[in-house]
């Protein structure tokens, strides 16, 4: 279960959703394509967060350095689809430089809730998984009910399946809360909790722009529903037939 694209399109040009994800881009190209495996891993030990060296007082650029890393590349695809589909609503609500202290506090806040749990850790962590999950809270407050086209695979039968956002996003952060706490922090190669702190302060952090919007007054307007007509698209089916019951 994979979203791919939302039916809430923006009525402006998400400058800086787009300078973030160039921005991740380049970064990931100019190690990925040009250095060694051990060399990676000296760039993400000096610019990845790790938790004891921040234990130790060092190393705070890392707080904000970490969220242009990334392991590989499915990393970076899934982390800036995710911020392509949210981050431009978003964007437009906030405005270009507020969407911008939001989404670099959503970073921050995954990175303390992660430095907490995993305290003295030598693993560096890495991505920009944890501001993205700010994204998708603050997404999530505005627009709880807007349809998300979601990718469904298992083996042969596959399909395109618009859901609300409610369902998709609560399924994604019930699933990390429940990682998090079935495995070990020294053994996750996730950092689960990074993104339940990030997705909590997205949701926090988005409660002022609900309240100028009229806060429960603006959720009876839309019903949770983007307040302009919805994208449409030709939605793909499986290729299954399907047998109707007798």
């Amino acid at each position: 279960m994979f979203p791919i694209r939302d039916h809430n399109p923006s009525g402006m040009q998400p400058f800086v959703t787009q300078l973030l994800i160039a921005a991740n881009v380049l970064i990931f190209l100019s190690y990925q394509l040009t250095l060694e495996e051990w060399q990676i891993y000296e760039i993400f030990a000096h610019w990845g967060l790790i938790p004891a060296r921040i234990a130790y007082g060092e190393g705070y650029h890392t707080l904000f350095t970490h969220m242009f890393l990334h392991a590989g590349w499915m990393h970076i695809i899934g982390n800036m689809l995710f911020l392509w589909i949210f981050g431009d609503n978003l964007e437009e609500r906030m405005g270009r430089l507020r969407f911008l202290a939001f989404y670099l506090a959503g970073g921050l806040a995954a990175a303390a809730l992660q430095l907490i749990v995993d305290w003295g850790s030598m693993a560096p962590m890495v991505g920009a998984s944890g501001a993205v999950a700010g994204v998708m809270g603050g997404y999530l407050l505005l627009f709880p009910r807007a349809r998300v086209d979601v990718f469904l695979f298992f083996i042969i039968f596959f399909r395109i399946q618009p859901l609300p956002t409610w369902a998709v996003l609560g399924f994604w952060f019930g699933l990390q809360i429940f990682s998090g706490l079935s495995t070990p922090t020294e053994a996750a190669s996730t950092a689960y909790w990074a993104h339940v702190g990030g997705f909590v302060a997205g949701l926090v952090l988005t409660l002022p722009l609900l309240r100028r919007l009229g806060g429960r007054s603006y959720w009876s307007q839309t019903h949770g529903a983007p307040p302009h007509p919805e994208a449409r698209y030709a939605l793909a089916q499986s290729r299954i037939p399907k047998v109707p019951r007798r």
